[in-house]
């Protein structure tokens, strides 16, 4: 996507995750419509990585280590961001880990590790990068959730649990930060595919499955999500506060159609 519409040019976005799908598709996104992106993830790009996404975008590019359920590694990411690429404008949310297993026998250690990172990391980066959002009195903050946090995921731990707590984060942060000129909202993910759920889509009959699961018949891509969060940082939105913007193709408003009914003859 390249828009002139959004008029992008110049801000500065930090995208958490920002190596895997979703989160490339984001800055990748961001930097096609003039952006300057720093790539938060856990291990840093090579420079020549980062050199190829660079290439035919308008932005500037920076990618940093950076584990956002690290106190220090998120203050000191925030402060490397300003200094190199000036205040933060906007920050994208998208960080997250899956620790799969049954309620009843997940180990604690990885119930508190998916909180730590999928919801508190969320709230840490929000005061890193809000901050100065705040002292400008502009700025948006757009957290990826998902279906999941309405529609619990079974035997997948705390992931349901997180990104429904994530949906309550962001409606509370646009409330007490909205008066500072700070809008947050979030995006909630249906069926994408992306290299951690490739696995699924390997088997064609669990493919075609899912994709008669879902009204379009297709499964989501990264760039499906990484639109809206363009849209959501720009101000496009700028009277879009507290959202929630479900991007599932129509997934989870299908539950009905999945009952079984009589023939009519």
């Amino acid at each position: 996507m390249n828009d002139t519409w959004l008029d992008i040019t110049d801000r500065v976005v930090a995208v958490t995750g920002a190596n895997g799908g979703i989160g490339r598709a984001t800055v990748q996104a961001l930097l096609e419509n003039g952006a300057h992106v720093a790539m938060l993830d856990r291990q840093a790009l090579p420079p020549g990585e980062v050199a190829r996404l660079r290439a035919n975008a308008k932005g500037e590019c920076l990618s940093l280590a950076c584990d956002v359920a690290d106190d220090d590694q998120v203050a000191a990411a925030a402060e490397t961001v300003s200094r190199q690429l000036g205040n933060c404008f906007a920050l994208v949310n998208n960080a997250a880990v899956s620790v799969q297993g049954h309620l009843d026998a997940i180990d604690i250690a990885d119930w508190r590790r998916q909180i730590d990172v999928n919801l508190t990391g969320y709230l840490r980066c929000a005061r890193a990068f809000g901050r100065s959002m705040q002292a400008r009195g502009e700025g948006a903050i757009v957290h990826i959730a998902s279906i999941a946090g309405s529609n619990p995921q079974p035997f997948s731990g705390a992931y349901s649990t997180t990104k429904s707590a994530i949906l309550m984060l962001s409606r509370q942060l646009a409330v007490e930060w909205g008066p500072q000129g700070v809008r947050s909202n979030a995006i909630s993910p249906g069926l994408i595919r992306t290299p951690l759920s490739e696995p699924y889509y390997v088997d064609s009959h669990v493919r075609e499955q899912r994709e008669n699961a879902v009204p379009q018949r297709r499964i989501g891509m990264s760039e499906d999500i990484a639109n809206v969060a363009v849209f959501l940082v720009s101000n496009r939105s700028a009277y879009v506060n507290g959202a929630e913007i479900v991007v599932d193709g129509g997934f989870a408003q299908s539950l009905m159609s999945h009952i079984p009914r009589p023939r009519r003859t």
